[in-house]
């Protein structure tokens, strides 16, 4: 008998250009791709290495995960698709405890068998190091570290791009993007969390952080920030929540709780479900959609990466993250709707006309 979650997978397959699911070779793991369009251009999407409680769940994260990629490329004014790898982990099991090589030359096979049509990068789990082993097998990855001539991690330009959205939502509340005084929670201080507290401390921002690495206590030592528990930083009273860790963390039973002004922050997929928006608007609180914000990443890959331009190209691109939401937050008040609404009308908007052209082309 087929469960809810199967049906639910199932839909959404159905939305895929195309999904690929096969057990690597070398490292008896799932290997799993998703495409969700090319209707823009090439798909373009990174590779996470995760432990998951079976496969069906990694599947799940790769098809949410593509489609918003596909947001994310067309909010951001890229020409290209939306995809994602996911290297599925046994259940309770570390990177470290799998024949990492294996399973990267794996992934490397999977790209190679899409023929340039998904471009493949790292993401949670992976590094530009992890790209490079799997370049072995494919000259379809990218971000690859700077010793072996390419562009590196792409964590900087997320996070530049998040402040950038930081202070054009605070501007939208408080008419300033001074974030001097203001009091900023942060979940996550992973390679994008890390580097955005430092630049929200430059900037004279209050910070309560926090992260299940103990380890990062003493970045938040070195910036000054309040060092707290997950659950406090989610429901701590300050301006603006940072969401900068996994996926799902907004929920509708979070949401009463919670008590900042506006939520803008780098993870993936923030939203337990699309109606958490809603629920956020009827609170009161700004919810800054996740796939504008975090365009960084794919900016500093398509520009640099792929498309050969320069380093400052690619942070000017990225800065104008500010502008793009700034202009999302007017069309949602003149329209009467939330951020989230608008964001994903700007998407399709771009979609459905460069899929207009394609047709009119022939």
């Amino acid at each position: 008998m087929q469960t809810r979650s199967d049906v639910m997978r199932e839909a959404a397959v159905l939305e895929h250009e195309e999904v690929v699911i096969r057990t690597g070779v070398r490292s008896g793991l799932p290997i799993i791709i998703a495409v969700h369009s090319t209707a823009l251009g090439d798909a373009v999407g990174g590779c996470r290495m995760w432990p998951y409680p079976d496969w069906g769940a990694g599947l799940a994260d790769a098809l949410a995960l593509s489609a918003a990629m596909t947001l994310k490329c067309a909010a951001a004014g890229l020409d290209f698709g939306g995809g994602k790898s996911v290297i599925v982990l046994p259940p309770g099991t570390a990177s470290r405890d799998v024949d990492r090589r294996a399973a990267l030359l794996d992934f490397g096979d999977a790209v190679q068998g899409f023929g340039g049509r998904y471009h493949g990068g790292e993401d949670v789990g992976t590094s530009a190091e992890d790209m490079w082993v799997a370049r072995e097998r494919t000259p379809w990855v990218h971000c690859l570290p700077v010793h072996h001539g390419g562009s590196g991690e792409p964590s900087e330009l997320t996070a530049v791009g998040t402040f950038a959205a930081i202070e054009a939502t605070w501007r939208h509340l408080a008419g300033t993007s001074s974030l001097a005084g203001r009091r900023i929670s942060i979940v996550g201080l992973g390679q994008v969390g890390g580097r955005l507290a430092g630049l929200l401390a430059e900037a004279g921002a209050e910070l309560t952080v926090a992260d299940l690495d103990p380890g990062r206590e003493e970045l938040a030592r070195t910036l000054g920030a309040r060092w707290v528990d997950a659950d406090t930083a989610l429901t701590a009273e300050a301006d603006i929540l940072v969401p900068a860790a996994l996926g799902g963390m907004l929920t509708g039973s979070l949401v009463p709780r919670l008590r900042c002004a506006a939520v803008v922050g780098p993870a993936n997929n923030q939203l337990a479900s699309p109606s958490v928006a809603g629920e956020l608007a009827r609170r009161g609180i700004v919810w800054a959609p996740d796939f504008v914000v975090n365009a960084g990443g794919v900016i500093h890959g398509t520009i640099i990466d792929m498309g050969g331009g320069t380093p400052d190209e690619a942070r000017n691109a990225t800065l104008r993250i500010g502008d793009r939401l700034t202009a999302i937050y007017g069309e949602a008040t003149a329209a009467g709707i939330v951020p989230y609404e608008a964001a994903i009308r700007l998407a399709r908007r771009r979609i459905t006309d460069a899929a207009a052209l394609r047709q009119a082309a022939g």
